[in-house]
Order: C-alpha cells, then structure tokens, then sequence
C-alpha cells in the first residue's frame, strides 16, 4: 500500500510561485512514475506534468511549459511541482498520483494507481 501525502498550494496573486510536495511512504515505494494532474471546478481532471522516477524523464502539458518544473527526490521519496509564471487558468484542485508499472500513457488518470489528497492553487489576478 503506498500512501501519498501532499503539502504546498494555496492562494498567489497572477505571476507569482507556488511549490507542491508530494511524500510517499508504504512499505516499501517503488514507482514508474509520478504525475501530477488538476481539476477545476466543473472540468475534467487533467494531466499537468509527469516524472518517471529512476530516470528522471519528464514531460509537460502545452499549457505548463516553460512555467512548471517537475523533479523527485529519490532519497527522500518525495515529488515536487515548482510552478512558476502563474496565471488565473492555473487555478485548481491539484492532485499527485503514482504509477507502479511501467507505462506510456503517462497522461492519463486511469495508469496511476494511488493519489495524494489534494491540495488547492487558486491565482488571484
């Protein structure tokens, strides 16, 4: 069972920067990847920007390029979200999520087994 635990958000005027963590702990976490996807109010959930965890290989949604700097600390288990650049849009429920098996679609929700709680980013203007 692994557990994701997320800390970081909250409320930033447009421009500004937001971290969010996301600790995991289970017996024993071994992840092909984590991701991390948003949902605002009234939408589906999607994908923002993913990592695979022993190769570091990351990849971005259009919107986020340039903006959001995805990483993981191997050592400590723990999966970051460095969002920079924010802008009203960005506003969501962001979640992180893990995916155990290996896997090409890292895009979508249904290849991730366990999520985080979920924190709020709202971008004020």
């Amino acid at each position: 069972q692994v557990q994701l635990v997320q800390s970081g958000g909250g409320l930033v005027q447009a421009g500004g920067s937001l971290r969010l963590s996301c600790a995991a702990s289970g017996s024993t976490f071994s992840s092909y990847a984590m991701g991390w996807f948003r949902q605002a109010p009234g939408k589906e959930r999607e994908f923002v920007a993913a990592i695979t965890w022993h190769s570091g290989i990351t990849d971005y949604t259009d919107s986020v390029k340039g903006r959001f700097t995805i990483s993981r600390d191997k050592a400590q288990n723990t999966g970051y979200l460095q969002m920079n650049s924010l802008k009203r849009e960005d506003t969501a429920l962001y979640y992180c999520a893990s995916s155990l098996q290996f896997t090409v679609r890292l895009m979508r929700p249904q290849e991730y087994e366990y999520w985080g709680q979920g924190t709020q980013v709202t971008v004020s203007s």
